[in-house]
């Protein structure tokens, strides 16, 4: 799939060379991909041409050239920064990892990006075990696996989404305590707050934060800014902003990896996309992702 911010459609299909690895990468026939929230904006900046897609699931087929990583047939799942939205992938060796039999591919690819993030920024955070923990954008990929990972460390987790009303029971089901549709209906302080809407969410979060807490600022998907300045502090004394960044993520991929597909397999982190279709209808899911016209979670897409 190729970048097509002039033409009807916002990705069209088109042939290309094979992959040329370097000595450090797999190539890898990839059997699932998924789409960020982060990539739709990227189709819009980026020149036509341009080959998206980061999350990929699949099976080796050409070992890395230097001996490491995974042989041919091995399934696994891992990341790119581009190009993912293919057959095929070259993906350095210490951003894969293997998958067990009992994760399926669509589940697989639902990992990559927003799996690291929710594991990273939660960690952030320090020992979550007793904590209170809010989560804005519940509802959303990362959301969901934000509340998890919490709940399974010990935190009592609260979840913010405009969609409250609607999906209550299933984010309670994924360990949430609390599901409200704004935060200044939350109850209580929060020792951390993680916080990917921005706009007037983030002003709100400030106000939630309990003294010394962690707010972490991974995302603006409202398009607002937030007002904010010291006052607001106030009652919230030693309270900090962190922001996040995936691309400068220095955690190893390969092990956090290794860490989510571990908890899929054993039946303690659900990883099921809230969408899955063929890939062949990748334009429509990604104008449905635009107008936000699809269940919570993450989307996913088959090849083959």
């Amino acid at each position: 799939m190729i970048n097509t911010p002039d033409g009807d459609q916002p990705v069209e299909f088109t042939e290309v060379e094979q992959p040329e690895p370097a000595a450090h990468q797999a190539v890898v026939a990839v059997r699932a991909f998924s789409v960020n929230r982060g990539e739709l904006a990227l189709l819009a900046m980026r020149p036509r041409g341009w080959r998206p897609g980061q999350d990929v699931a699949g099976v080796v087929v050409e070992q890395a050239a230097d001996g490491s990583g995974p042989q041919p047939g091995t399934r696994v799942v891992g990341m790119v920064d581009n190009a993912g939205w293919s057959e095929s992938a070259a993906v350095d060796v210490s951003r894969l990892t293997e998958l067990p039999d009992a994760v399926s591919m669509e589940q697989a690819a639902a990992l990559p990006m927003a799996g690291l993030t929710a594991l990273r920024t939660l960690r952030i955070g320090g020992s979550l075990l007793g904590r209170r923990v809010l989560v804005t954008g519940a509802n959303g990929g990362v959301g969901r696996f934000h509340v998890q990972l919490a709940a399974l460390s010990g935190a009592e987790v609260t979840a913010v989404t405009t969609k409250a009303d609607q999906v209550e029971k299933e984010l309670k089901a994924l360990g949430a305590t609390e599901v409200v549709p704004d935060v200044a209906e939350a109850s209580g302080t929060f020792d951390l707050v993680e916080e990917s809407v921005g706009g007037t969410a983030l002003s709100a979060a400030v106000t939630k934060v309990a003294p010394k807490g962690t707010i972490v600022v991974l995302g603006a998907s409202s398009g607002e800014k937030a007002a904010i300045n010291v006052y607001d502090f106030f009652g919230h004394e030693g309270a900090k902003l962190v922001n996040y960044m995936s691309y400068a993520a220095t955690d190893p991929t390969d092990a956090d990896l290794r860490v989510l597909v571990d908890l899929v397999a054993a039946g303690k982190l659900v990883a099921e996309p809230g969408h899955v279709a063929d890939w062949s209808g990748l334009a429509e899911t990604v104008t449905r992702m635009r107008e936000r016209a699809l269940p919570g979670g993450k989307v996913v897409l088959t090849v083959g």
